[in-house]
C-alpha cells in the first residue's frame, strides 16, 4: 500500500512540473503571437492590393511585352515552397501543412512526381524533416530562415525561385502555408507564386488603359520582383503567426488536461490513503482485541 501511495505522489509531482512548463510556454507563445499578429495584420492589406495590381497589369498588357515571370508553360517541373515551423509542441500545425503539401502533389502533380520532377524548398525545420523522411526531393537552403526572420532573408528565397523559373528549372511554383485567422484557427492553403496568375476577364469587359511612367518594360521589370518578394514575405508572416497561435492553443489544452489528470490522481491518492488508514486501524483494533482475549 505504501508503494502505491508513493507511486501516485510521484505521478502527481511529475504532472505538476509538466503543467508549469505548459503554462510558461503558453505565456511565451501569447507574447510572441501578439507581435506576429500585429505584423501580419499590417502587411496583409498592402500585400493583397499589390498582388491584385500585379495580376491586373499582367492580364492587360498580355501580348504587348514579353513577361517571363508570367509565361505559361507546359508543367513538367514543379517547385513547392513549404512553410512550417522550426519547433514542435504546436498541436497538429506542422502535420497539417505537410499533409496539405502532399495532397497538392498527389492531386495536381502526380505525373511529375513519378518522373522525379517535383522539388520542395522548405522554410522551417519540421517540414524539411518530415518531407525528407517521406522521400521527397527537399532542399534545406532556406530551412533556418525563422532563426532570423526578416524581409531580406525572405527576399533571397523569393529571388532564387524567380531566377529558377526564368531559367526554366521549374514551370510552376506554389507556396504551401497556413493562413492566420485567429489563435485557434488556421487555414492551410496552396497559393500560386509563379507564373504570375492572371485575373479572369469578364465577358464584355474593356481592357484597362494603364498609363506607364517610366517605360512599360522598365516599370514592370522593376515592379514584379518587389511584389513577389512581398507575396512570399506575407505567407511567411502568416505562418509565423499561425505557429504561435497553434502552440498557445495546444499548451492551453495541455494545461487543462493536466488539471483533469491531477484531479483524478488526487482522488486516487486520497482513496488509497484512506484505505491504508482503515487497514492500520483494523490491525490495531484486532491486535487490541487479541490481547484482551
Amino acid at each position: 500500500m505504501a508503494g502505491q501511495l508513493k507511486e501516485v505522489r510521484n505521478r502527481i509531482k511529475s504532472i505538476q512540473n509538466t503543467q508549469q512548463i505548459t503554462k510558461a510556454m503558453k505565456m511565451v507563445s501569447a507574447a510572441k503571437l501578439r507581435r506576429a499578429q500585429d505584423a501580419i495584420i499590417q502587411m496583409r492589406p498592402y500585400a493583397q492590393k499589390l498582388q491584385e495590381m500585379l495580376s491586373n497589369i499582367v492580364s492587360n498588357v498580355e501580348g504587348d511585352i514579353n513577361i517571363k515571370l508570367a509565361e505559361q508553360r507546359t508543367i513538367e517541373k514543379v517547385l513547392l515552397i513549404v512553410i512550417t515551423s522550426d519547433r514542435g509542441l504546436a498541436g497538429a500545425y506542422n502535420a497539417n501543412v505537410v499533409k496539405t503539401a502532399k495532397s497538392i502533389i498527389a492531386a495536381r502533380y502526380a505525373a511529375q512526381m513519378q518522373k522525379g520532377n517535383v522539388a520542395v524548398w522548405n522554410i522551417g525545420k519540421k517540414g524539411w524533416e518530415s518531407l525528407t523522411r517521406s522521400g521527397y526531393k527537399t532542399s534545406d537552403t532556406f530551412k533556418d530562415l525563422f532563426l532570423n526572420l526578416k524581409f531580406e532573408s525572405v527576399q533571397a528565397a523569393a529571388q532564387a525561385a524567380m531566377k529558377a523559373f526564368e531559367n526554366g528549372e521549374f514551370d510552376a511554383v506554389e507556396i504551401v502555408y497556413s493562413e492566420f485567422k485567429n489563435a485557434a484557427t488556421q487555414v492551410f492553403r496552396a497559393e500560386q507564386f509563379l507564373p504570375i496568375p492572371k485575373v479572369a476577364k469578364k465577358e464584355g469587359a474593356k481592357k484597362a488603359d494603364f498609363i506607364f511612367e517610366p517605360a512599360k518594360e522598365e516599370l514592370i521589370g522593376e515592379l514584379m520582383p518587389k511584389i513577389l518578394n512581398t507575396q512570399l514575405y506575407k505567407a511567411v508572416l502568416d505562418a509565423n503567426a499561425s505557429e504561435h497561435g497553434a502552440r498557445m492553443t495546444a499548451m492551453d489544452k495541455a494545461s487543462d488536461n493536466a488539471n483533469e489528470l491531477l484531479k483524478t490522481l488526487k482522488i486516487s491518492y486520497n482513496r488509497a490513503r484512506q484505505a491504508a488508514i482503515t487497514t492500520e486501524l483494523t490491525e490495531i483494533v484486532s491486535g487490541a482485541a487479541a490481547l484482551q482475549g
